[in-house]
């Protein structure tokens, strides 16, 4: 993106703070004003001393001058204090209000997104943490830089400009020639600098990344003593971006030297041009002081300019990661209009293939059927696509090729939101929020009352452990164990109360007695509602009135219990292998006293 795209792209920003805008440019109009003050009353202030001098008068005589010298300058920054106020509050409130909306826009537009934009190599959750918060800062300091800090400067460069070409036109060309030489070393910098700052950007969304993992994984990290590793990836990295400052910054000091060289040379042109007219009689002395003071104004931008320009090109850097995001409309979730009043929850897959955003091919020609009310089992080892069907059958996805459909109507049909409420998800792994059990579990149903509350957890065996904590349903639910979060999500299905139940191991993290109460709630919830359950826990699946055992992608036998048992295939393997793994024939043999 160009200078140009990210103004545009920020005016959207800007327009509803359109009095903002005038009242910080207006008082910038008067601090520009202001500014010039000092090189006119120093010209004037030399000439009058000279002239004094000149005819031999002294302090008697030049007294009321200095008064009004003085007057005049403490009047101006009385001024310019006020003035100066006004503008870096109007500006800052400016910025402040836009960095608000610009935040508050990317979060909206990324909660529309499917879940396919955020499996897509280079969006992981720390390089768009690191992607937002750097556009954010980025353009917000653009506006900062043009109505706080260059228009004040711009302006007085313009009005200094002026009055050095009203003095004299010789030395306002000075003058002028200089600026657009400091303006065109600052491009080769830029344009030297641009690669390094790009690498840079992408060493920093990398480093973020790699501190939220380390975060993340801190327990794997420490139990296999692997401070070290993780310690030297980092390292590395840091090194990189080490490396990659420290030649940003030799390039940066070697224009920067450069660029000082070129103002000074405007500056010994000054001098020498004006001590030569006032040697010639066309100017007074006090007009080499004047254009000195004129045109440290007109090159006050240019030695802002850098740092400017460097904000500028960070922003062009992280705009364009920051406007990707905002403008991936291809990736909103789609929703039709269908909304039934009623769902029987009839659900099937045509011929369904699927491949994630990175490539992964996770299913191949499913064929299935799920029939309402009723409990459906998918069976499988990890990989085969139990959850990957989940994902379609909750439209999280859309599939490659195929079709899914509820009640005989396409999912793409139907109006996604009006879907979702309509079906309760409970994974292995369940998210939950920073705030209260009760706020937790109500998530599940916002108009929920409080004996609703009440009677979910109840439902999912929370409540005795929930109320022999000090604070009770206000308790900071993420100080749970991950056996009670487990049930703060059960709380959560039951309280939102649907006619579609996806339980994805919904009692993994569970002790045994704890996955028994659950399970006899959830058998109590499955009465009349289409259940599809992924589960290695034997009761489940046997209690199952319909199986589907997958394998890489494809199933491989359905049917009940008895009739996938006697195929002998997938599913006779996998349920071989659980019923040893729990030493079934001793537990048996226990059972019966032996």
């Amino acid at each position: 993106m160009s200078v140009i795209d990210i103004f545009k792209r920020i005016s959207l920003f800007v327009k509803p703070y359109k009095w903002l805008v005038v009242a910080t440019l207006t008082l910038t109009l008067i601090g520009s004003l202001m500014a010039q003050v000092n090189a006119i009353v120093l010209n004037f202030t030399v000439d009058s001393i000279n002239d004094l001098v000149n005819a031999d008068k002294g302090l008697k005589d030049g007294i009321n001058i200095l008064i009004i010298i003085s007057s005049i300058l403490l009047g101006k920054e009385v001024m310019i204090i006020l003035v100066q106020f006004g503008q870096k509050f109007f500006g800052q409130k400016l910025k402040i209000c836009i960095s608000q909306d610009l935040a508050q826009c990317v979060i909206e537009k990324v909660l529309t997104y499917r879940l396919a934009f955020f499996t897509k190599t280079g969006n992981e959750p720390g390089k768009l943490q690191t992607r937002i918060d750097r556009g954010v800062e980025s353009l917000t300091r653009i506006v900062q830089n043009f109505f706080i800090d260059i228009l004040p400067l711009l302006f007085s460069a313009v009005l200094a400009l002026i009055l050095m070409f009203k003095q004299n036109v010789y030395v306002g060309t000075v003058a002028l020639v200089i600026v657009p030489i400091y303006f065109y070393i600052t491009y080769l910098q830029a344009a030297k600098l641009k690669g390094w700052r790009t690498q840079h950007k992408d060493f920093r969304e990398a480093k973020s990344h790699g501190i939220m993992t380390i975060l993340e994984s801190i327990t794997v990290i420490k139990s296999f003593n692997r401070e070290q590793i993780e310690g030297a990836k980092q390292l590395n990295l840091q090194k990189n971006i080490t490396e990659n400052q420290l030649r940003t910054r030799q390039t940066s000091f070697a224009f920067e030297g450069l660029k000082t060289f070129v103002e000074q040379i405007g500056v010994v042109l000054i001098i020498i041009l004006t001590a030569f007219l006032v040697l010639s009689g066309v100017m007074t002395i006090g007009a080499i002081m004047f254009h000195i003071m004129l045109f440290n104004n007109v090159t006050a931008p240019t030695r802002q300019l850098h740092r400017i320009y460097d904000d500028f090109n960070d922003a062009l850097i992280y705009a364009n990661g920051f406007f990707e995001i905002l403008d991936s409309d291809n990736e909103k979730e789609q929703s039709g209009k269908y909304k039934p009043e009623t769902i029987k929850g009839e659900l099937e897959l045509r011929n369904v293939n699927f491949t994630y955003p990175n490539g992964t091919k996770a299913l191949h020609n499913i064929n299935m059927k799920i029939e309402s009310g009723k409990i459906t089992a998918l069976v499988g080892l990890s990989g085969a696509g139990k959850s990957t069907i989940i994902n379609l059958l909750d439209k999280f996805y859309e599939p490659t090729e195929g079709e899914v459909l509820l009640d005989g109507v396409s999912l793409k049909d139907w109006d996604t939101q009006y879907l979702r409420d309509n079906i309760g998800l409970v994974l292995q792994k369940n998210h939950i929020f920073d705030g209260t059990i009760e706020e937790n579990i109500r998530y599940g149903n916002t108009e929920a009352t409080d004996e609703e509350v009440v009677e979910a957890a109840k439902k999912a065996f929370l409540y005795e452990q929930v109320m022999a904590l000090p604070n009770g349903f206000q308790s900071k639910a993420t100080e749970l164990s991950g056996g009670q979060q487990q049930r703060v999500a059960i709380a959560r299905m039951f309280i939102k109360n649907p006619p579609i139940i996806f339980l994805d191991e919904p009692t993994a993290s569970l002790d045994a007695i704890a996955t028994e109460q659950i399970k006899n709630s959830i058998d109590a919830i499955k009465e009349n509602r289409t259940v599809i359950i992924i589960s290695h826990s034997l009761s489940q699946i046997i209690d199952s009135e319909m199986i589907y055992s997958l394998e890489k992608g494809e199933v491989r036998e359905h049917g009940t219990h008895e009739e996938c048992y006697a195929m002998n295939g997938v599913y006779r393997r996998i349920f071989d292998a659980s019923a040893r793994s729990l030493n079934i024939e001793k537990i048996a043999k226990t059972q019966m006293g032996v």
